[in-house]
């Protein structure tokens, strides 16, 4: 049985650990969860790919041991910053609102999850798997100490996943793709008076950006996902404003859906960069996530779905614009959704809030939700 005055009192102890990200030490809060859950009874490991940027696995075992379902939201959070009107590691709770750093991204998560299993253990009775519970490093800055080692390695290798990290009930069965890449234009260096004497990377960088945001990369419609996006975060260039620039960088940041293979979306741009910068140009790609989307009966959203009607909410189907780590599982071949109870538009904010009747309700739909997967149906399968 879930015990809300239990869940808000653990809420506020993880709150209490800072693991902000840059700064990157998660071993304090991952040491405290996994003790927690080692009273409880489960096996308890810990794996570091970098000194303390700790990584959680709890396995609660089952009946049959060869199936398993992973639970994973992650341990870190941003950075704090300066503006926060109430203490961000204190818990504060006011008007039915948890405040504190994490507390939607993604620590409300974690705490639902644990209170789930005690639950679970509370109730005496065993799943029909095993349950691992991971609670990951680095998830703010890629997760390249996190959850990508731990599926590299094979140390997780679930037969099915549900990613926490998400807002309000949403269930996200889809996701785009992403790539960030750096482009860079070499020009000719000239003095600023005679700039017919050189040849602009600025100018021509400044083409190439104007036929992009034109440009219609090719999609398929999607019922949850809006058209591909693009996005320049950064640009940089010359040397002196006297100075004809003969090198000009800009970072792109592109987002396309299911159905487009990443080549073609490299391909039509380095058509765009030839048009207009010739052969004087380098593309860098720094990362490449592939999209994804899972079927709407695929049992990991049917008993979501049934767990939150079960509590008297409406689940929401939903797609990320955003890069979440399901991506990650999908290389692996290991299906998975993502779903959360935090507030949307609360994440990385000042004054960061959770809703302490939707983490309730949150955790009891996880924990009936955990009772009543069944690895039965062949649509499961890898």
């Amino acid at each position: 049985m879930i015990k809300k005055k239990r869940l808000v009192s653990l809420l506020k102890k993880l709150i209490s650990i800072n693991s902000e990200n840059p700064g990157g030490n998660e071993f304090r809060i991952a040491r405290f969860a996994g003790d927690y859950l080692a009273r409880l009874g489960l096996k308890i490991q810990i794996y570091e790919f970098k000194e303390k940027r700790s990584n959680l696995i709890a396995l609660l075992e089952g009946k049959n041991r060869r199936r398993s379902l992973l639970l994973t939201p992650h341990l870190d959070t941003v950075p704090c910053g300066g503006s926060w009107t109430k203490k961000p590691f204190a818990g504060t709770v006011i008007n039915g609102r948890l405040y504190g750093l994490g507390a939607t991204d993604r620590k409300g998560d974690l705490a639902a999850a644990m209170e789930a299993v005690t639950g679970i253990v509370e109730s005496g009775r065993k799943l029909e798997y095993n349950l691992i519970l991971a609670a990951t490093a680095d998830e703010e800055t890629g997760s390249h100490y996190g959850i990508i080692p731990l599926l590299e390695k094979r140390i997780l290798n679930p037969d099915a996943a549900v990613v926490l990290d998400s807002d309000d009930f949403s269930i996200v069965v889809a996701q785009k793709g992403l790539i960030h890449l750096t482009v860079s234009i070499r020009g000719k260096r000239a003095h600023g008076a005679y700039p017919w004497l050189g040849d602009s990377a600025i100018d021509r960088a400044a083409a190439v950006i104007n036929d992009i945001r034109k440009h219609k990369f090719p999609f398929q419609p999607h019922e949850y996902l809006r058209p591909p996006t693009v996005n320049v975060g950064t640009i940089r260039g010359g040397d002196k404003v006297n100075v004809v620039a003969d090198r000009c960088d800009f970072e792109l940041d592109i987002r396309f859906l299911p159905g487009t293979p990443p080549a073609r979306i490299l391909s039509e741009l380095k058509s765009i960069l030839r048009k207009n910068a010739g052969g004087r140009y380098k593309i860098a790609v720094q990362s490449l996530q592939r999209p994804y989307s899972i079927g709407l009966e695929h049992p990991l959203v049917e008993h979501l779905r049934e767990a939150m009607r079960s509590r008297r909410v409406r689940p929401k189907i939903s797609g990320s614009e955003g890069a979440t780590v399901i991506t990650f599982f999908q290389e692996r071949g290991i299906p998975a959704v993502a779903t959360g109870f935090g507030c949307e538009g609360c994440n990385h904010i000042s004054d960061e809030y959770v809703k302490i009747d939707n983490l309730y309700r949150g955790a009891g739909i996880l924990e009936t939700f955990l009772r009543n997967y069944s690895f039965s149906s062949a649509k499961d399968l890898r």
